[in-house]
């Protein structure tokens, strides 16, 4: 894991990212769809709005953050996450101009609130399970980044990765058994070994035992892709060793909540 304070940096880097591709867009692009169906630009960061905010309630008042989840889980027939797309068709009501300084004012918000929480503070409350500080920057950086992609596809803009993507890698790695058990299935015994190429090209980014029997090489871009669902298997050159890495990588999914459809393959 790494230090809270570094996390917080990329994060706000990865943002900022995000924020130079929609900053300057007519009001008219935000409702330009996106590969997540049914939803605009607008919904995208509207999204990042409504789940910093939720993210910095649960850092400021925890115990509001459980009542008003519990509430809304209530109101929404007793669906834990129907209330996440909730949020964002409440969100793009609102002009893009005030999607846009409301997303702004969340993510500046939770970075002070994360870089000021005490560590004898505790974890925070969250939806899947408590989290750190530095793992729910992690997270956020993770979600940031997944749904900048869906924003930069739908508008046709190429992003160059970043080393900032080691920290999806690590959630990406952190989840396996979290990806088998989110498809009904038992997560398999013992570590697998990851290697992948990063972003520079020169470096190699690794996880788990050498002697590991079951392996997943490749470029990073390629697994960070994968395990937030944006791009088929079929479309990576990610090479798996073993059946049960294998099966992995048809299932990775580095976010809570119910295993996702992910993207049709390319023709």
């Amino acid at each position: 894991m790494a230090d809270p304070g570094v996390v917080l940096d990329d994060l706000r880097a990865e943002s900022a990212e995000l924020d130079a591709i929609v900053a300057q867009l007519p009001a008219a692009a935000w409702a330009t769809p996106t590969p997540a169906a049914g939803w605009s630009v607008a919904h995208q960061i509207a999204h990042l709005a409504w789940t910093d905010e939720r993210a910095l309630l649960s850092a400021n008042d925890p115990d509001e953050f459980l009542r008003e989840t519990v509430q809304a889980i209530e109101e929404s027939g007793g669906n834990p996450y129907a209330f996440v797309d909730q949020g964002a068709e409440e969100g793009v009501k609102a002009e893009p101009g005030t999607v846009l300084a409301r997303w702004r004012t969340s993510r500046e918000a939770l970075q002070q609130s994360l870089r000021e929480r005490p560590a004898s503070a505790g974890k925070l409350p969250w939806y899947a399970t408590p989290m750190s500080v530095a793992s729910m920057a992690t997270a956020r950086l993770m979600e940031t980044w997944a749904h900048g992609q869906d924003v930069a596809d739908a508008l046709g803009v190429e992003r160059k990765p970043t080393e900032r993507l080691r920290h999806v890698v690590w959630i990406g790695v952190r989840t396996r058994d979290f990806s088998f058990q989110s498809s009904g299935l038992q997560p398999p015994q013992g570590e697998f070994r990851i290697e992948l190429t990063a972003p520079d090209g020169a470096g190699t980014w690794s996880y788990g035992p050498e002697d590991a029997e079951q392996r997943v090489t490749g470029p990073a871009l390629d697994f960070c892709l994968l395990v937030v669902q944006r791009v088929h298997r079929d479309d990576t050159a990610l090479r798996a060793t073993g059946a049960d890495a294998e099966r992995w990588l048809g299932i990775a999914q580095a976010f809570a909540g119910p295993s996702g459809g992910g993207r049709e393959a390319r023709a």
